[in-house]
């Protein structure tokens, strides 16, 4: 756990989807944000489970210890390829570990999101977006996408049809240099491209206020680029996260009180 933030009301920028009630965020990964790839757990209190679409295909790690520790914990594990084994999350996302040593500082080597039309999508991550294409396979439909050698790849993968967002909603984040953040914006304006959220500035209680805009794929992923220096200071790691989340979760209380009333939480 690197940080852990809660809210009283949901955020203007939608970052825990379309809901209007309290919040948290809990941002975990394997270093710094600065240099390390981390994910965003959004929980809203009071929804128990959300409809997974076909948005978002797994993350993939490099770390023989993810597998070690699955094994140890007896977590169901489906070898999908050689040396590759599938997990599943509680709420049912999808991970792929490589049963190998990590070289790199970073362990987790890419994020997959399915597209409906591969070549339109890498069009739009290349061209508009200025990824560089490290791999495209037509035959398996994929294609493999970066910003740089050592950082986390997105994959790009056809599902085969429409893409469905479902009700979990989520997207990938990005880090620039503040002045570049009004020149996406134009660009998208000039290029007709969908922006969901104007540059805006979100604050977070007690840290540092941050400018973002909120951009959307051709299949309606979301992705948002924040300025990089109210971010390093907003993104510094929190000695306390970890005692902050289980005090938000012992807190909480609420499957206690459902299980009580035998009543579920509400599904999204």
């Amino acid at each position: 756990v690197l940080r852990h933030e809660e809210f009283e009301e949901g955020c203007k920028a939608t970052c825990n989807g379309p809901y209007d009630g309290k919040w948290s965020k809990t941002m975990v990964g394997y270093g710094p944000e600065d240099n390390h790839f981390v994910a965003e757990l959004t929980y809203n209190y009071g929804v128990g489970e959300y409809h997974l679409g076909n948005d978002f295909l797994g993350l993939t790690l490099v770390s023989s210890q993810a597998v070690s520790n699955a094994k140890k914990m007896g977590w169901p594990l489906k070898e999908v390829t050689a040396g590759v084994f599938e997990a599943e999350a509680p709420g049912g996302y999808k991970f792929y570990l490589e049963d190998k040593e990590e070289l790199r500082q970073d362990p987790v080597l890419k994020v997959t999101l399915g597209v409906s039309n591969l070549q339109k999508s890498v069009n739009y991550w290349s061209d508009l977006l200025g990824m560089k294409i490290y791999e495209k396979d037509e035959e398996k439909q994929r294609a493999l996408l970066g910003y740089a050698d050592n950082q986390c790849k997105l994959e790009l993968k056809t599902v085969g049809g429409a893409v469905d967002h479902g009700t979990a909603f989520g997207r990938i984040a990005f880090s620039c240099a503040k002045e570049e953040l009004p020149d996406i914006e134009a660009l998208m304006k000039k290029e007709n491209q969908k922006i969901l959220t104007p540059l805006v500035s979100l604050d977070t209680p007690g840290k540092a206020t941050v400018q973002v805009i909120i951009l959307a794929d051709p299949d309606g992923h979301e992705i948002c680029f924040v300025g990089d220096e109210a971010f390093r200071d907003l993104s510094k790691v929190d000695p306390n996260g970890d005692r902050l989340l289980d005090d938000a979760m012992a807190a909480d209380g609420s499957d206690k009180w459902f299980a009580a009333q035998k009543m579920k939480k509400a599904s999204a």
